[in-house]
């Protein structure tokens, strides 16, 4: 095969094909990641249709790659797929929220219990670093960055597990529950939100001393603090707002 010279037509062509796939990869990360954050900050009510005309306009794009970033949140559990009636957010019902979260409470439990055996102080000190982000963003009552470092720090925790099986299970459930995690509690807002931030002090100080059992155990009763206020706030019918997970 002749090889490619800097300037010719061969290397040239290809060079104008690659642009755009770069370009296309980067529209949809964007759009998945806008639609993503819209949809978990309850924009959208539980088992709402997904308003497609309208999202293209906030977005600014065709509906191409707004239906791509649907299929991709619909593969996380956040969104159903109607057949030829387009999308909707996925309703979850008490009991579902109950068993979802215990199931992740599980996972994330072993999670700590695995990190605990396998984690690098270059990954502790990571955690760390995200930790004190989120009580920046705590501090100054942000609760869009405290979320996206909240679930950065669980995602942190479940990678230090070093078990593929683990991690893949912990991605196809923690789609399902993302949204709730956020507006959970509505009510109770500062109440939870500085339950929640002392939990990861307690997390945090496990995670550092290695002490697997300990972590694990407050794991679990982190994902089963979640639980309780997720389900309140189902059967209270308030509003999606901002509530950190």
């Amino acid at each position: 095969m002749k090889p490619l010279i800097p300037g010719d037509a061969a290397s040239t062509a290809l060079a104008a094909h690659a642009v755009p796939d770069r370009e296309d990869q980067s529209l949809h990360d964007e759009t998945l990641t806008r639609l993503r954050d819209h949809i978990v900050e309850g924009h959208i009510p539980d088992g709402g249709r997904i308003p497609e005309r309208q999202l293209c306009e906030m977005l600014g794009i065709s509906r191409t790659p707004l239906r791509e970033a649907l299929k991709v949140l619909a593969a996380e559990g956040l969104v159903e797929l109607l057949p030829n009636r387009g999308a909707r957010v996925r309703p979850l019902s008490e009991r579902d929220l109950a068993e979802l979260f215990d199931l992740m409470g599980g996972l994330e439990g072993l999670a700590g219990r695995l990190a605990c055996e396998n984690i690098t102080e270059a990954e502790i000190a990571e955690i760390e670093r995200l930790h004190y982000e989120m009580y920046g963003f705590y501090l100054h009552r942000d609760m869009h960055g405290y979320f996206r470092v909240n679930q950065e720090i669980h995602q942190k925790i479940v990678e230090a597990s070093r078990n593929a099986a683990l991690k893949s299970t912990y991605a196809s459930l923690a789609g399902r529950i993302r949204r709730i995690r956020y507006a959970a509690n509505f009510a109770r807002q500062r109440e939870r939100w500085g339950e929640a931030m002392r939990e990861h002090e307690t997390i945090l100080d496990a995670l550092r001393r290695r002490a697997g059992s300990e972590l694990s155990d407050i794991l679990f009763r982190h994902l089963r603090n979640k639980r309780t206020a997720a389900v309140e706030h189902l059967n209270e019918g308030a509003p999606a707002a901002s509530e950190p997970a």
